[in-house]
């Protein structure tokens, strides 16, 4: 026998036991990989649900409290009050924080001519005069008139909530000596972008965001725009038990419009598909599947939506939603509790 046609024979079978070896390898991959593709993947999210509830847009501004300016019916609440005349102070009679009266003695002056002891008695003495008519009323007025000149008196009843001078400073007509103004009428001033102040409007609601937040009313919304930066002038006028100060800096909020009783969705729910589109993805059983909404007001966490088949109460993923491939097979883990969202909850930007 020769040793040639018995090598070819042995290549020959191992060539076909590695053929069959291979074949039987590939078989089994294949199947395996159709029994993974067969298994639905299961994804972990977490849900919220739609709520009917009262949404808010808002314009956002800074501003200062201070005391209201004068209006048709009322005057201001609060005033500097400058020396009536040039002297020396002599007396101061409050101290910052003290409550006044109206027509209230906060201090005296002496001048070249006089002093407020000497003008409080010659106005006294004229009086006397005058009722055993002994002198004229133009005697007794001019007295009060000098006497005036040398009194710093409260214009209106309030907080003197600021005194710039002592006994002994030198002061004339130019300098203020004091403040005060009646803390129970405060309001907020405020600068609004012009491309904003378009939906302002007398009477609408503000909320100061202070704690406690603070709700407002304005009161005045300038015609004009400062040029130099842009803004329009808006005023608040704040509660007589509003708890502020005068001078405090604030954020407010002024409502420009009220969407009651619309369909919102937590706002982790709602993303954007591969196209742009805001989308949903709706729980079914074990499954999601997305659909498309038109957004509106937004804010505390929720956003205003509208969407074919969508009603209150039905549940949506939040965690999870970004992503997500149509019809889902999920897993809720850890839902979202909404107990704490409030029915009439303030909404948007």
């Amino acid at each position: 026998m020769k040793r040639k046609p018995v090598v070819i024979g042995i290549i020959v079978v191992l060539c076909t036991g590695l053929g069959i070896y291979a074949l039987i390898k590939s078989h089994g991959a294949a199947s395996t990989s159709g029994d993974e593709e067969a298994t639905p993947t299961v994804v972990s999210v977490q849900t919220g649900t739609l709520q009917r509830l009262t949404l808010r847009r808002y314009v956002t501004g800074y501003g200062t409290v201070e005391a209201a300016p004068a209006t048709a019916d009322r005057p201001a609440a609060g005033a500097p009050l400058a020396a009536p005349s040039a002297g020396v102070v002599a007396k101061v009679n409050v101290i910052e924080g003290q409550h006044v009266e109206k027509g209230d003695v906060l201090m005296e002056l002496n001048s070249g001519t006089a002093t407020a002891e000497y003008a409080r008695e010659e106005v006294g003495r004229q009086k006397k005069l005058f009722e055993q008519h002994n002198t004229s009323l133009k005697a007794l007025q001019d007295a009060a008139a000098q006497l005036a000149l040398l009194q710093v008196t409260a214009p209106l009843s309030g907080t003197v909530t600021r005194l710039n001078v002592k006994p002994g400073a030198a002061v004339d007509v130019s300098t203020v000596v004091a403040e005060v103004i009646d803390l129970s009428r405060l309001a907020v001033s405020t600068g609004i972008p012009a491309a904003e102040a378009n939906e302002l409007k007398v009477g609408e609601e503000a909320q100061v965001l202070t704690q406690p937040p603070v709700t407002a009313a304005l009161s005045f919304v300038s015609p004009a725009v400062d040029p130099n930066n842009g803004t329009v002038l808006s005023r608040a006028l704040l509660p007589a038990d509003s708890g502020l100060r005068p001078g405090q800096f604030v954020q407010l909020k002024i409502v420009t419009a009220v969407h009651t009783n619309c369909l919102t969705a937590p706002e982790a729910s709602v993303v954007a598909d591969e196209s742009g589109r805001s989308v949903i993805a709706l729980v079914k059983g074990d499954q999601a599947a997305q659909l498309p909404v038109q957004t509106g007001f937004r804010e505390n966490g929720r956003v205003e939506i509208e969407g074919t088949g969508l009603k209150d109460g039905d549940p949506v993923v939040t965690v999870g939603a970004y992503g997500l491939p149509e019809k889902t097979k999920i897993q809720v883990v850890n839902p979202v509790e909404e107990g704490a969202a409030s029915s009439e909850s303030s909404s948007a930007k």
